[in-house]
Order: C-alpha cells, then sequence, then structure tokens
C-alpha cells in the first residue's frame, strides 16, 4: 500500500528588516536599491539643496556667507562647517548613484538586451564609478586637493 503520509508544505512567513542582511545580493539588486534610496535622499534634502542653489547665485554677500558655512559653520557656532560638508558629500553620493543607474537603464531599455551577465556587469560598472567619483569629489570638497 502507498504511504498516505504527507510531506509537509514548505512555511512561508513575512520577511521582517533583520532578516535582510541576511540575504546575498547580486550587484543589480543593489544598484537598484541604491537607486531607489538616492532618490529618497536627494528629495528628503530638497530644502537644502535650494538653500545652497540660493545663497551661492543671490549676492555676493550671499555667496560668501555660503562658502563660509562650509568653512566655518553656523555664525552661532553650534554646526560646524565639516557637517554641512558631510551633507554636501551625501547629496554628492546621491546624485552620482542616482545619475548612474539611471543612464544604465536608459542603454538597457535602448538596447533591449538584457542578460543576466549584462545586468551585472552594467551593476559593477555603476558602483565602481559612482564609488569612484564620490571619492575623488569627496577629496576635493574637504581640501585634500
Amino acid at each position: 500500500m502507498a504511504d498516505n503520509a504527507k510531506t509537509p508544505r514548505p512555511v512561508f512567513r513575512n520577511i521582517h528588516v533583520t532578516d535582510i542582511v541576511s540575504y546575498r545580493l547580486p550587484p543589480a539588486g543593489i544598484v537598484s536599491i541604491l537607486h531607489r534610496i538616492s532618490g529618497a535622499i536627494m528629495f528628503l534634502l530638497m530644502p537644502f539643496i535650494i538653500w545652497m542653489f540660493d545663497t551661492s547665485v543671490s549676492t555676493e554677500i550671499s555667496y560668501d556667507q555660503f562658502t563660509a558655512v562650509f568653512s566655518a559653520g553656523c555664525a552661532d557656532g553650534l554646526i560646524p562647517g565639516w557637517f554641512f560638508k558631510l551633507i554636501a558629500l551625501g547629496l554628492i553620493w546621491a546624485y552620482l548613484v542616482h545619475f548612474i543607474a539611471g543612464v544604465r537603464h536608459l542603454i538597457m531599455d535602448a538596447t533591449h538586451r538584457v542578460s543576466k551577465e549584462q545586468g551585472h556587469s552594467t551593476a559593477v560598472v555603476t558602483l565602481a564609478l559612482s564609488s569612484g567619483l564620490t571619492v575623488v569629489l569627496a577629496a576635493k570638497l574637504f581640501g585634500l586637493f
């Protein structure tokens, strides 16, 4: 007679935030998540971006105030200048990742050739380019050259 013992069905559960660390994403998945995160960062820091643009192009006095914030910090001394540079560096990183990943998506859409190998290689190029350019611009921002 056939064995009527049922094999246990797989249990599917919701993914918790702490489980995300244990997953190994391919580079394309990492680029996809970073593209979303960088877009959110740029959106949330839009008031800072508008302030930087406004104070840098309005008048010579406002431009001097703008450069003073990045070198000496706020006038009351509560927020140091390196903190503003760090925020600007975060914006630089977010822009570079978002822009390069967007160009990657446009190229993949335009060529209609999406393979696993191409997705992997373009994701690695995206990560390398955005990281390398961020390091170079960080060195320039913090006055290392």
